[in-house]
């Protein structure tokens, strides 16, 4: 029973499902051509400013090189690319993830660094969600459900890359790869921090009252943030404190 137990709150752990998520997507890669395709995984490389940046897969191939970003959530996802996030809907609860096109990006600028020997490399980035999540998505990249990867990366048929270049890019890529453990959890760290930052930054731009976003106003004693759903929502925020007046619909 404990056994049982335990199983069952380590497939409800974020870290797990992560995990088994990734894991997914490496056993969906294994179906590309290996004569035409190199996948690789749980990529971290430093930046030139000192930095480190993790990438979920990395796939080379005579077509450019793909970057993928694995999100396992569940839910109605709505965002398009200009928004910094996006979010997340069961039920009635809402909740914000960072734009995963952006974060992308910067996986993206981050391989074109350490690759900078190959200036004319052609790279394409893909966003993959499990089929759980119910995607409402507005975005000029590719933004789609694990069922639709292999078939995403098999329409690009531009062969750009010769062999030997594929292969000095593979070379670069592995021997650049941070493995070591402490490395690693700093990197974690950093994350964790980060998100915590994003979350109280986030928190401070969702109205507590109806869940609309806090928008930027100017009033005659000052600027301020009110609800965007105004005036059915009267809640603002000025100089830092709250304010809250009552709520009132039509």
């Amino acid at each position: 029973m404990f056994t049982l137990i335990l199983s069952h709150f380590l497939l409800k752990h974020p870290k797990m499902i992560g995990y088994i998520g990734e894991k997914k997507i490496q056993r969906k890669l294994k179906k590309l051509d290996p004569s035409q395709y190199i996948a690789l995984h749980d990529i971290m490389i430093s930046t030139s400013e000192g930095k480190t940046s993790q990438i979920d897969h990395i796939v080379l191939s005579p077509y450019g090189i793909f970057v993928i970003e694995t999100k396992n959530y569940q839910g109605w996802i709505f965002g398009k690319d200009q928004q910094q996030y996006w979010t997340q809907t069961i039920y009635k609860r809402k909740e914000k993830l960072f734009n995963p096109v952006w974060q992308n990006k910067g996986h993206i600028i981050a391989l074109q660094d350490l690759l900078s020997d190959f200036p004319t490399v052609p790279y394409h980035s893909i966003i993959v969600f499990g089929n759980q999540a119910n995607l409402k998505v507005e975005s000029t990249s590719p933004v789609i459900y694990a069922s639709q990867l292999i078939s995403t990366i098999q329409k690009y048929q531009d062969q750009t890359l010769q062999d030997q270049t594929i292969h000095a890019i593979h070379q670069r890529i592995l021997g650049s790869n941070q493995t070591d453990r402490k490395r690693r959890k700093e990197h974690v760290n950093s994350i964790h921090q980060k998100m915590k930052e994003t979350t109280l930054k986030v928190a401070e731009l969702i109205c507590p009252r109806c869940e609309g976003e806090l928008v930027e106003r100017k009033g005659n004693f000052g600027d301020f943030h009110g609800c965007s759903n105004y005036p059915r929502c009267r809640y603002i925020v000025k100089e830092r404190k709250v304010v809250g007046m009552n709520s009132y619909r039509r």
